[in-house]
């Protein structure tokens, strides 16, 4: 499976995937987080409950939870680009990047080939219509996978369309996306590796967002538990 950290194009696929119908269906499957976001519908995931906007209006153990993300993210509040940048990350970790990893790993864990990576290009295009600090947007790969640039903007962007175009295919025709001429692209396996994606290189990564994995995922649980038994212990 191809994940992407950054929804889905296809919203029913999520569902097909799901259900116990389809199984031996699916052989290979192309998802960005949109997918993987799915779990965010079936578990009570209440990191998603926080409202970092609305500090005012939240109590007990939502109210802590925020205190530790804003401490993690944001830090005091001083510096306004920081407060800017920390609600973006934590906003597209929360709803996609954690759940794309979760959901790498479950796959992973089940013995199914997973083939994770991060799409780091920000198309002229669009970044024209962006404010300066946002990068790589979400479903932005969409462009030069689909090849939708070729003989509009020749050059800068035909050669990552058609390394683009012959990952996806090689996936979709083999169930790996590697071939001839490509940069190699591990798997997804227990070293966590991923291949990053830019304009001009492909590389391998490793332990993609894995702080903000730890901190989300096991963290705040830890933290939001003891929380709770100190509670219960104040009320006897």
């Amino acid at each position: 499976m191809l994940w992407k950290p950054t929804f889905n194009m296809c919203s029913y696929l999520n569902y097909q995937l799901l259900s116990p119908l389809s199984e031996g269906l699916f052989h290979h499957a192309i998802a960005e987080s949109g997918t993987a976001a799915m779990d965010l519908l079936v578990e009570n995931y209440s990191l998603l409950k926080v409202r970092v906007y609305y500090p005012c209006c939240y109590s007990g153990g939502y109210a802590f939870i925020k205190s530790l993300i804003i401490a993690e993210y944001i830090g005091n509040g001083a510096d306004r680009v920081k407060n800017r940048d920390g609600f973006s990350e934590v906003t597209a970790d929360i709803l996609f990047n954690i759940p794309v990893i979760k959901t790498a790993n479950a796959h992973r864990e089940a013995g199914a080939p997973v083939y994770l990576y991060e799409y780091q290009h920000s198309l002229k295009m669009v970044q024209k219509r962006r404010p300066s600090f946002v990068g790589s947007d979400h479903t932005d790969e969409i462009f030069t996978v689909l090849g939708f640039f070729f003989g509009v903007f020749w050059g800068w962007s035909e050669e990552l369309s058609r390394t683009m175009m012959s990952y996806w295919g090689n996936f979709a025709r083999t169930g790996s996306p590697n071939g001839h001429n490509l940069v190699h692209w591990p798997k997804y396996e227990a070293d966590e590796k991923y291949l990053a994606i830019d304009l001009k290189t492909q590389v391998t990564a490793q332990h993609l967002k894995k702080e903000r994995f730890v901190f989300l995922t096991q963290t705040v649980p830890e933290k939001l538990k003891q929380h709770d038994k100190n509670a219960e212990r104040s009320e006897l």
